[in-house]
């Protein structure tokens, strides 16, 4: 492998940014006993049904509000603590039952305004059903969807792949996010082992957020990273500066059958002639870090067979089409992790915002997929995907002509 130079290093925008000031900020209560956070689930029941009685004057309605929000809010609390136990995922609860419950009072309270204006009654079929309809999201979303892990396939056409050659086989796996192993990780490797790829390459976010200073969650990446295999290798780079702290990560890799690739390029040769290359970067975030980074990368490597571009984020995808390379893979946006009917995702954590969230974009030469990744975000996130379950990616490269 071909290191380059990184220059200097910039800050870390993730972690100054309004998102995770935020997490920052939820992950406070995860210090409170469980006895405050559920007399906190009292209260806002509580006043929740108070504001139903003082606005619609109905006192039955009122405490029936009240009644359906404790038998809410406190099954959701159950089945945050019960997570572990169960061996589904790991991590305080006391934050991720508060983001969970700010959405079932939020709606709550519309719903008294609405009750106004079609009657108390209506006002309380309607909230009772977007309580049930939250009830369901939330078991869908702990439980079932983070552990249906799926195989996506692309495949693409390229000319610097002579036509008549077979195809090259690659697997792309993301923002594994480990907090301890899990069947979710038992999942991921057998579809590995199933795919049989030529390579596989990673693409950054090992550990979750909230283990990421954990050395027995670094042990458990190290022995799991060591358990995939390919005929042609397995190449890896770092993900976003706040997950995979570069003091904390980097280590696992010492000694690994695994080339950290965090500016550099490689020569990836399949047997019959053909070969890529692979361009992987660390990422920063900071976009004119990155750009200058792959601007330098692109111009020292060959470019006369496939590049593929490892790199975390799609954030530099309008500067891989400038370049031409033919294949750009990453994750970090999770496809959003949770999405909505019609609206989709509502977060990205992407400086480009929803540009790129998931799937195959093509633009020019470049194709890019944006993995929806395979784990969970951590600190206060909630351990929850809803309508992006997670996924690995098996790339086919075909030459020009080729179907």
């Amino acid at each position: 492998m071909v290191e380059l130079e990184r220059g200097e290093e910039p800050e870390d925008l993730l972690k100054e940014g309004g998102l995770h000031k935020v997490m920052v900020l939820f992950a406070l209560v995860d210090a409170w006993p469980g006895w405050l956070v559920a007399l906190s689930a009292l209260t806002w029941a509580a006043l929740t049904g108070a504001l139903w009685g003082w606005l619609l004057r109905d006192g039955v309605v009122a405490g029936l509000v009240t009644a359906v929000l404790l038998l809410t809010l406190f099954p959701d609390m159950l089945i945050l603590r019960a997570l572990p136990q169960w061996g589904l995922s790991f991590g305080p609860w006391q934050s991720q039952w508060v983001v969970l419950a700010l959405p079932r009072i939020t709606a709550a309270m519309l719903l008294a305004l609405v009750g106004m204006l079609l009657g108390a009654w209506i006002g309380f079929a309607l909230f009772l059903l977007a309580q049930m309809v939250g009830t369901a999201a939330f078991i869908w979303g702990a439980l079932i969807e983070p552990f249906r892990v799926g195989l996506s396939e692309l495949t693409i056409h390229t000319d610097r792949l002579p036509a008549a050659t077979a195809p090259i086989r690659l697997l792309h796996i993301s923002d594994l996010h480990i907090e301890r192993l899990t069947k979710r990780e038992e999942k991921i490797l057998a579809l590995a082992q199933e795919a049989k790829p030529d390579f596989i390459v990673i693409t950054g976010d090992y550990v979750n957020l909230s283990y990421n200073k954990d050395p027995i969650t670094h042990r458990q990446v190290r022995d799991y990273l060591q358990q995939f295999s390919a005929p042609q290798g397995i190449y890896a780079t770092l993900g976003s500066m706040t997950v995979d702290l570069r003091d904390q990560v980097v280590p696992i890799f010492d000694g690994l059958p695994i080339p950290l690739m965090r500016q550099g390029w490689q020569e990836v040769k399949v047997g019959d002639g053909r070969s890529v290359v692979l361009l992987g970067m660390d990422c920063t975030h900071h976009l004119p870090t990155d750009r200058a980074r792959l601007a330098a990368l692109h111009a020292a490597a060959p470019n006369s067979v496939p590049q593929i571009l490892l790199f975390h984020s799609p954030e530099i995808m309008p500067e891989a089409v400038q370049h031409g390379i033919d294949l750009y893979l990453c994750g970090h946006t999770h496809g959003g992790q949770v999405r909505l009917p019609f609206i989709g995702a509502l977060l990205t954590s992407s400086q480009l915002g929803r540009r790129y969230v998931m799937g195959h974009y093509q633009e020019g030469r470049t194709n890019l997929y944006v993995s929806r990744g395979l784990g969970l975000e951590g600190m206060s996130a909630p351990r929850v995907r809803f309508l992006a379950p997670p996924e690995l990616t098996l790339v086919t490269i075909c030459g020009k002509g080729k179907k």
